[in-house]
């Protein structure tokens, strides 16, 4: 699905999305992030990432502060997604 995105400094982008109902964090791709110089925050604690399979992904150690017109999400973790621009997770 398309999503349109806003970031903090008032970036709008459209990106492709795919929810998961069953994922509590929404995720940006790190490629997409550097494309587009996308405003990014380093957090003062990091976590790993795995994919469905059970492989590691990464580790997240910094966020986007931005808007989502789905679910209201307020900051997104950046990460690896090799298929999509962001998973959406809604709870």
């Amino acid at each position: 699905m398309q999503a349109n995105i806003k970031t903090k400094n008032g970036k709008k982008l459209k990106v492709k999305a795919l929810v998961d109902s069953g994922y509590i964090y929404t995720e940006i791709d790190k490629q997409l992030v550097k494309d587009k110089r996308i405003q990014t925050k380093l957090i003062n604690f990091s976590f790993e990432v795995f994919n469905a399979n059970g492989m590691k992904n990464g580790e997240v150690t910094k966020v986007v502060p931005l808007e989502v017109k789905i679910n209201r999400h307020k900051k997104t973790a950046v990460t690896n997604l090799d298929e999509t621009d962001m998973f959406l997770g809604h709870n």
